[in-house]
């Protein structure tokens, strides 16, 4: 095909500046890329699973978890399955009860980063049960996305 019958039609139409735009190769070295290789495409980081774990801070018989409670949580379920690092963020819920009624509760919001393989989703789950069981909760949240991410 040639180029340059319809680069004179659109430079006729008034359309040049698009066309030249759209025909120009890119310029930044950059492919175009698909989700497989995202990371390569921005030039830097690696792919990683990100994993959100949303813990409700309210127990079932009306009293809370506390600060301290939750840190032993996370120092004896949580850090030995994931040791390479975490970030835990202090956050603000909200949900609709069976009844239509919103309650809000105080939660924890748990980011981990890590290789996905199987026993990386047991430890998460365990992490799901673990707490569940432990602070009488009838779920804990879970989010999962892959991310491109450098340090």
């Amino acid at each position: 095909m040639k180029l340059k019958p319809i680069i004179n039609i659109l430079l006729a139409s008034g359309l040049g500046f698009t066309a030249i735009a759209l025909l120009k190769p890119p310029s930044s070295g950059i492919e175009a890329f698909s989700p497989s290789n995202f990371c390569q495409a921005q030039l830097h980081g690696n792919q990683l699973n990100r994993t959100e774990l949303l813990f409700g801070l309210s127990k079932s018989n009306g009293s809370m978890v506390t600060e301290k409670e939750f840190q032993r949580f996370m120092d004896q379920e949580v850090t030995p399955l994931f040791p390479n690092g975490l970030t835990v963020i202090t956050a603000a819920g909200q949900f609709k009860d069976p009844n239509a009624q919103v309650i809000k509760e105080p939660s924890k919001v748990l980011l981990l980063l890590y290789p996905f393989d199987s026993e990386s989703n047991r430890r998460i789950e365990h992490i799901r049960a673990a707490y569940r069981s432990k602070f009488q909760q009838q779920s804990v949240l879970r989010t999962d996305a892959r991310s491109c991410v450098s340090f």
